[in-house]
């Protein structure tokens, strides 16, 4: 890449060998299930996350509220975490495409507890409560932190106590298996559906795989047509997809790695606050004690005339930087001396 960007691991560039693929697929019309690419994609797909089927879909967004409006009847509840990226950062789509209501657990920071869900689930049959239909779960978080496997277990078993389904976002589903040194179906099989994205650290141009139960994947795909994402010759999107899972995904070790040692770089730096134990992933989180006086936008524009290109801030405050297979050690220095320089005044 020309420059060094740390705005999201969904900056990343198709690698060579996915251009070669994606020029070389073989390709059918896929509505009609006749393209051979996307079959082997989803086939694999379905294998690595242990479950039934797969579906291919053109993103993470739209492989969640897919999973949302297949599980849950309308006017029905889901349970989920305040801070998760389908409350968050999903453009309130659960009103509009499941028409369900979304029941925000204030989880204070850490990760949605048993105990917590169990709390919210509706029992009997109160005629002014909506009921609830679906429990999701995200693994990795979107702040760059990994829920145990008992954890998941714990949500899964009252979930079973209730008769009520489990999805997981797992939008960034193998940092999770790469940070916790487990396979991806260890995880997958405390939910029911899962979503993961193979345009997010795995260098995909386009696309995330919804799988489940072949009955659920099956509606799944229904619907899917019915919100606009029946693709036609996906082969091209597809093969980039399946180097993505056949391959980055094993090498995302590398970029966990490279963002311990840059955080531990910035906790360095004079006033500067890192929550090193919080870098599970392959994100970074920070800011500094004099943060309320430096000026956000100043920051981001000495980052951008140094060649890195940052977001603002969060509503915490917190600066978060992402690595991925376009960071490499070398960019790693140069970002901290970057930031050191700036808070400096240098």
């Amino acid at each position: 890449m020309n420059v060094i960007d740390l705005r999201s691991d969904t900056v990343t560039w198709p690698t060579p060998e996915m251009r070669a693929a994606m020029a070389a697929a073989p390709v059918g019309d896929d509505v009609y299930g006749d393209d051979p690419t996307v079959r082997e994609l989803e086939a694999y797909a379905a294998s690595i996350s242990g479950k039934e089927a797969a579906l291919f879909v053109p993103s993470g967004t739209f492989g969640n509220q897919l999973a949302l409006f297949t599980h849950c009847p309308r006017g029905s509840e889901v349970i989920l975490d305040e801070q998760c990226h389908i409350v968050q950062h999903e453009a309130g789509a659960a009103a509009v495409i499941a028409g369900v209501q979304l029941r925000p657990v204030d989880c204070a920071g850490k990760h949605l507890s048993a105990d917590c869900v169990e709390k919210r689930v509706r029992v009997g049959d109160d005629i002014h409560e909506p009921k609830t239909s679906l429990i999701c779960v995200e693994n990795a978080h979107s702040n760059g932190t990994v829920m145990d496997l008992a954890a998941m277990e714990a949500i899964r078993r009252v979930a079973d106590k209730h008769h009520l389904p489990v999805h997981l976002d797992g939008a960034r589903l193998f940092n999770a298996a790469t940070a916790l040194g487990v396979q991806a179906r260890e995880i997958t099989q405390f939910a029911d559906s899962v979503m993961f994205c193979l345009s997010k650290g795995l260098c995909a141009p386009v696309g995330s795989i919804l799988a489940g139960p072949r009955k659920f994947i099956d509606q799944a795909r229904r619907n899917r047509k019915l919100m606009g994402g029946g693709l036609r010759q996906a082969g091209v999107l597809a093969a980039a997809g399946l180097i993505a899972l056949k391959e980055m995904r094993l090498r995302l070790d590398a970029d966990h790695e490279n963002a311990k040692v840059l955080a531990k770089m910035l906790a360095e730096i004079p006033g500067m606050r890192v929550n090193l134990d919080s870098v599970q992933i392959n994100m970074v989180y920070f800011t500094h004690e004099n943060q309320a006086s430096i000026d956000e936008e100043a920051f981001v524009e000495f980052m951008k005339d140094k060649g890195i290109l940052i977001n603002g801030s969060d509503a915490g405050g917190n600066f978060r930087f992402v690595t991925h297979n376009w960071i490499t050690r070398d960019h790693v220095a140069t970002i901290a001396r970057a930031v050191g320089d700036f808070y400096s005044g240098d």
